[in-house]
């Protein structure tokens, strides 16, 4: 009778093994997304419960500028990184001059320079005081006809100049890929090349020229050192000096909800202008030829390039050295090499911790191929499109709560009396990084896990090796290249990223960019530079290595 129990339990075996090993995976990417999704859920849960006194405030005094200020940055930013993207991708893509090979990577470089850093340079350089100026004043007299740089066209312009890169790679890859095709096909029908752009080219590039300035639009929303170091309010600002300044993190936790929601709004903003319509290459342009620019034209082109790259990176990174040479002797101390240390461990435990939750994203999606899971993975990396600011309050909130709960237990216990126990400390740091740049590292890992085909793992489990064997020796050999590349991009981003380090570090953890924003309070451009330029030659790396690998394939 047992015999015949044990037999007739047999098949259900590998059942409830398959059930488990599903919700092992399962309950792995929840976990995983839970990070990003919990601090959200409780930012935009302040919204059930508003404080009449607080919202009264906010309505008469705060928002009606807030709001002004973000709709002319939004407008202001989209438009000009759109006209400056487009053109500069156009002119490398589709023309030959003197330089092209050069400019097409060299365009992208802004990327490494921060907007942060980018800004109190171009204040040091453009403001009354500044070299600039002054240069002019000693030329002509007087300076009083140039538009002043602390205004709300400087930090659109700034804005522009740090920015306008995503748009440029995504369009000039955009026009590369439609090839020679689909300007073929405009000339077909008798139109110039000029109106084979705005009526063939343009049109076919709409998907690629929304998601470049929706990127650029989600990192100005986001944007917190850039508008601190203008005195540009904005609702990133306002978060801070809500819970640092008036020590609010109810106002604060408000209006990081709205800033929330605004996002939201773009994100739905962006799915509708895509719509349900599909684009298909017609061929690479590199396969045929560019139309020579000579003469007059060849050289007007290159001095455009030459003069936007210039604008936005060459002399900044000119004017960062020149001071930063200057306060060397003084400034590279111990406690300077303190901030290269802790910005150095503090960028290498979060790729660290990112890639591999990344990695186990990634897996489990891998293993189960449904809808849910694809969803749980969108929801786990939305956190890129969130302010850190918002992220800051949102994780800080939980842990402020858990904290006091655990520190009444202690005394409760006799155990001691502690203030706290976990505010304040790397974790809530980690936390904050992991929800932020999750989708940077996973979209390169989930890249690479594609290429791994399923007879590749049918053989080794053939072989006699499980789950774990497999991805030991089959997938991490593979992945190498993917976890690399994810771990450098995460490292350089929390090397720069500052309202997440500003806002969450314990007392005392200065980092550079830490540094930088303090230097930059006080209006002490010199001594920032010097954190700078360690932040900007970090960034150039995987910028580097992104733009050359854009141009190899092209």
């Amino acid at each position: 009778m047992s015999a015949q129990i044990e037999t007739s339990t047999l098949p259900l075996r590998p059942i409830l093994l398959g059930l488990r090993r599903g919700w092992d995976e399962n309950v792995l990417a929840w976990l995983i997304a839970a990070i990003t999704l919990l601090p959200l859920a409780v930012v935009l849960a302040s919204l059930l419960q508003p404080q009449a006194d607080i919202w009264a405030h906010l309505t008469e005094f705060v928002l009606p500028g807030l709001l002004v200020n973000t709709v002319w940055l939004v407008a202001g930013v989209g438009l000009a990184t759109l006209a400056l993207g487009v053109s500069l991708a156009w002119l490398t893509a589709i023309y030959d001059f003197p330089g092209r090979k050069y400019f097409s990577w060299a365009l992208a470089l802004p990327l490494a320079m921060p907007a942060y850093v980018l800004a109190f340079v171009q204040i040091g350089l453009y403001d009354f005081t500044g070299p600039v100026q002054t240069l002019i004043r000693e030329m002509w007299g007087n300076s009083h006809w140039v538009p002043p740089i602390r205004s709300r066209g400087g930090v659109i312009l700034t804005l522009t100049l740090a920015l306008y890169p995503y748009v440029y790679l995504l369009a000039r890859n955009a026009f590369q890929t439609q090839g020679r095709r689909a300007l073929e096909a405009a000339a077909s029908l008798g139109l110039s090349r000029r109106q084979g752009f705005w009526r063939v080219a343009l049109p076919m590039a709409r998907p690629w020229l929304v998601g470049g300035v929706t990127l650029a639009l989600m990192e100005c929303l986001a944007d917190f050192g850039t508008v601190a170091t203008f005195n540009y309010d904005t609702f990133t600002t306002a978060i801070y000096k809500a819970w640092f300044s008036l020590f609010n993190l109810t106002a604060a936790s408000q209006l990081a909800s709205l800033l929330v929601l605004m996002v939201f709004v773009l994100a739905l903003m962006e799915q509708h202008v895509r719509g349900d319509k599909r684009y298909t290459a017609s061929g690479r342009l590199a396969h045929g030829r560019r139309e020579r620019l000579r003469g007059a034209r060849g050289a007007l082109a290159a001095m455009v390039c030459l003069f936007v790259l210039a604008l936005a990176f060459l002399i900044p990174l000119a004017q960062l050295l020149w001071w930063a040479q200057s306060v060397a002797v003084d400034q590279l101390d111990l406690r300077y090499f303190g901030f290269i240390g802790r910005s150095l461990l503090l960028s290498a435990g979060a790729a660290l911790l990112v890639v591999l939750l990344a990695l186990g994203l990634a897996y489990a999606v891998r293993r189960r191929t449904s809808l849910a899971s694809r969803v749980v993975a969108r929801l786990a990396t939305i956190g890129y499109a969130i302010p850190g600011t918002v992220l800051a309050v949102g994780v800080f909130i939980p842990i402020a709560w858990l904290d006091n709960r655990l520190v009444e237990w202690v005394h409760a216990l006799g155990w001691g009396e502690p203030t706290q126990l976990i505010k304040g400390t790397l974790a809530v740091m980690l936390l904050a990084y992991v929800a932020r740049f999750l989708a940077v590292a996973f979209e390169p890992t989930q890249s690479a896990m594609q290429r791994i085909t399923a007879s590749q793992e049918e053989a080794a489990a053939s072989m006699g090796l499980g789950r774990r064997a497999v991805l030991r020796r089959i997938h991490l050999p593979m992945l190498r290249g993917g976890l690399l590349t994810a771990a450098l991009m995460v490292f350089v981003d929390v090397m720069k990223e500052m309202p997440i380090t500003l806002m969450t570090r314990p007392f005392g953890w200065d980092t550079l960019s830490v540094r930088v924003f303090e230097m930059t309070s006080e209006g002490q451009w010199e001594m920032a530079a010097l954190p700078a330029v360690a932040i900007v030659l970090a960034g150039l790396i995987p910028v580097i290595l992104l733009a050359w690998h854009t141009e190899k394939h092209t």
